[in-house]
This record gives structure tokens, C-alpha cells and sequence, in this order.
């Protein structure tokens, strides 16, 4: 079997294009996530803190050319090397927020795919023949 063809037969495996599906799906979410915290959820947490934004936190590990602003962006556009730990932060709460949303999602799977308790059976029908021959028994017996 040639390579191409072994290929081809992996490829077009359900299980390789659902994980592709599952790839692009995750990666378009990922950026709303993204979008969640950094818009919405680290201005209220800045808020909190005294209008602190965590992008723009970091150390200055070398020595800055005269004339430079001490941003972020302009300090790495220099080429100074800066321990960005703001940037770390934001990472952290979208990763934390995305797996509480993916627990949350996983919750309400399992709990949809639960099974309703199972109802106790129904008494088993004596079939009639049997009725009548325990009739037939008990009048019998007097």
C-alpha cells in the first residue's frame, strides 16, 4: 500500500475530521473567550483594583535606550528584555474562565445523558389459564 493512499485512508477517518472540526471550533471559541476577558472581564477586575490593567505589568530586566516611553509595547519594540508577568495574568484568567466554561458545558452534558431512574417493574400478569386453575385449587381445598 502506498504511502499517499495510507494517508488518504487516515485522513478521511471520521474520528481525524471530527478532531479538525473540534480544532477550529475550539480556536474560534478560544477567541471569544479571549475577547470575554480582555474587554469585559479585566476592565472590572482593573476596576477593582484601582484601575489597574494587568497587560501592561511587567519588569524591565536591562537598560532602557534614551528617549524610550516605558511601555510595554514600545520597551519590546526597542529590544529591551522585560519579564512581562501582566500578560502571564491575563493568560491565567482566560484559561481559568475557559475551563470553568468547559466544566460548565460537561456538567450539563452528563446531566442530559443521565438516565431516569429506572421505574420499578410492573407486577408480572398471571396469564388467565393459571387464575382460573388457582381457582379451581383454592374451591377445591374447602
Amino acid at each position: 500500500m502506498s504511502l499517499a493512499k495510507e494517508f488518504r485512508e487516515f485522513a478521511i477517518k471520521g474520528n481525524v475530521i471530527d478532531l479538525a472540526v473540534g480544532v477550529i471550533i475550539g480556536a474560534a471559541f478560544g477567541k471569544i473567550v479571549d475577547s470575554v476577558v480582555a474587554d469585559l472581564i479585566m476592565p472590572v477586575v482593573g476596576l477593582v483594583f484601582g484601575k489597574l490593567d494587568f497587560s501592561n505589568l511587567f519588569i524591565v530586566l536591562g537598560s532602557v535606550p534614551e528617549g524610550t516611553a516605558r511601555t510595554l509595547d514600545a520597551l519590546k519594540k526597542a529590544g529591551v528584555p522585560v519579564f512581562a508577568y501582566g500578560n502571564f495574568i491575563t493568560v491565567a484568567v482566560n484559561f481559568l474562565i475557559l475551563a470553568f466554561i468547559i466544566f460548565m458545558m460537561i456538567k450539563q452534558f452528563n446531566r442530559l445523558k443521565r438516565e431516569a431512574p429506572a421505574e420499578p417493574a410492573p407486577e408480572a400478569v398471571t396469564p388467565e389459564d393459571i387464575v382460573l386453575l388457582r381457582e379451581i385449587r383454592d374451591s377445591l381445598k374447602r
